[in-house]
């Protein structure tokens, strides 16, 4: 346990000083929002293309893991549709509370941290994780809005759910490195040393941005936050463990990966939807601060119980 504490401690201590960097005014929301782009269309990005162009489909996609993770999120996202609907929430705030519920920070913080913790072993289902979080339930939560707001689904959402999946350069650049695997070649030499250098600004750069970005976070309506937390870093992990252990059959390994990826904090993409779609912004924020403060003390345990 402590072993694991102080593996993912610099990884917190790095968010760490990024919120200090945003808290003080040294590197300001604007500073933030460029380091985030860097790192989501081109550091992060050149580490999704190396990590799949180096795998095939079959590696990432193991159909076992992806029911019990599915299952598992389906599970959670029911029981917190359930608790906003006894709340007398609408449709579009019981959704994005069960989003909030499920989606976690794969990309900014779990990618980097599982990898290096873990082993290149795991690359794979974290990469399963992500492309599960982002094209299946970001595309329902599109839907669901859609429908509760204009009563019916427009012809023409098919579409912009593809655009808004193209648009996003982690989609992109998993789909590219699965092509140019596909092809059987290595990647050349200098292209392959070009993506491991950029790569290697991922790590430092995500994590120094979700601290940073941490300051615009408001600690509000904490009843529900404090609920959605929860949720998220413990009832999260259990429904997924539960349904790879008990009734999937995941391989041990895959299913301790599975379990960690699902005990990570709130998204901060929700944050973003949240915005987009004008629905829960102060709940998400808090819950957003709130679940990536208690993670420091959550995941190095669920990684010691089930990755030890």
């Amino acid at each position: 346990m402590l072993t694991v504490f102080a593996q993912t401690l610099p990884f917190f201590a790095v968010i760490g000083l990024g919120y200090g960097a945003g808290k003080t005014g040294f590197f300001p929301p604007e500073a933030t929002a460029w380091l985030t782009k860097f790192v989501f269309y081109f550091a992060l990005s050149a580490m999704l293309f190396g990590f799949s162009a180096s795998m095939s489909l079959g590696d990432i996609f193991e159909p076992r893991a992806a029911a019990a993770y599915l299952w598992g999120c389906a599970f959670l996202y029911l029981i917190a549709l359930g608790v906003a609907f006894v709340r007398l929430r609408p449709l579009t705030e019981a959704v994005m509370e069960a989003h909030t519920a499920i989606i976690g920070n794969t990309g900014f913080l779990g990618v980097p941290m599982l990898v290096l913790i873990l082993g290149d072993r795991a690359a794979g289902t974290v990469l399963l994780v992500l492309s599960i979080d982002l094209i299946v339930f970001s595309s329902l939560l599109t839907i669901i809005i859609t429908l509760a707001r204009q009563g019916r689904l427009s012809p023409d959402l098919p579409r912009v759910i593809g655009m808004g999946l193209l648009r996003n350069p982690m989609v992109v650049s998993m789909g590219l490195g699965l092509l140019w695997s596909a092809t059987g070649y290595p990647l050349p030499g200098p292209v392959d040393a070009t993506l491991t250098l950029l790569g290697a600004a991922a790590t430092p750069g995500a994590l120094f941005a979700i601290g940073a970005s941490l300051t615009q976070s408001r600690a509000e309506r904490l009843t529900v936050a404090g609920w959605l937390s929860g949720a998220k870093l413990v009832l999260h992990p259990l429904a997924v463990g539960g349904a790879a252990l008990f009734v999937f059959g995941v391989d041990p390994f895959a299913a301790g990966v599975l379990i960690c990826a699902a005990a990570l904090p709130v998204a901060g993409n929700v944050y973003i939807l949240a915005q987009h779609y004008d629905v829960c912004v102060t709940r998400v924020s808090a819950a957003i601060l709130i679940s990536t403060a208690l993670s420091v003390l959550t995941l190095p345990v669920v990684i010691a119980q089930f990755t030890g």
